[in-house]
């Protein structure tokens, strides 16, 4: 809606986020072309990019928990210096259920954090908080922290809720349905 009225809307994304290639794509498939795809040894404060950044009146971020914790600094020194709005999307945990870095430097520095409502749920019907990585058909916690579904046929991700993960990826020993 900002790109609709006029408004310059800057659109980055983490080069290690291959899907897609260089434009965003919804989950209803709307498709827009990425302006900045940034590599994590990249600092956005460069004349490469800070040309670009001044001219824009709103920075939409996608799979922001793929910046660097340095990365949502500067992101972070735009808005107060600049008065550029930032908006950032992606995931608080990985796999491991364990904040992503530049996740938990965004949770440290944002000015305010609202979780989307995805209704997303487990197999199970729960709402689902958990996003298990399965390989081969099955749960891992094992390996690299990104590893792009759809790249790779052996990969992909379940959403799951607290118990399911509990029981099928941290503890798959555990049988909650015997008590």
């Amino acid at each position: 809606h900002f790109s609709e009225n006029g408004k310059k809307v800057l659109i980055i994304k983490p080069a290690c986020d291959t899907k897609g290639k260089d434009y965003l794509i919804s989950r209803m498939g709307a498709k827009k072309k990425v302006d900045i795809i940034l590599d994590e040894k990249s600092s956005l404060l460069s004349a490469r990019y800070m040309k670009k950044l001044l001219k824009a009146d709103l920075i939409l971020i996608d799979e922001a928990q793929f910046l660097t914790p340095l990365q949502v600094e500067e992101l972070w020194q735009l808005t107060k210096e600049f008065d550029i709005p930032v908006t950032c999307y992606g995931l608080k945990t990985n796999f491991k259920s364990e904040l992503f870095l530049g996740s938990k430097r965004l949770l440290e520095l944002a000015d305010s954090i609202k979780e989307l409502d995805t209704i997303t749920l487990c197999p199970c019907g729960e709402e689902a908080h958990f996003n298990a990585r399965m390989e081969n058909g099955k749960y891992s916690l094992g390996g690299d922290e990104v590893l792009i579904d759809g790249e790779n046929r052996q990969v992909c991700y379940q959403p799951l809720c607290g118990k399911c993960y509990l029981q099928k990826v941290m503890n798959p020993l555990l049988d909650f349905s015997k008590e």
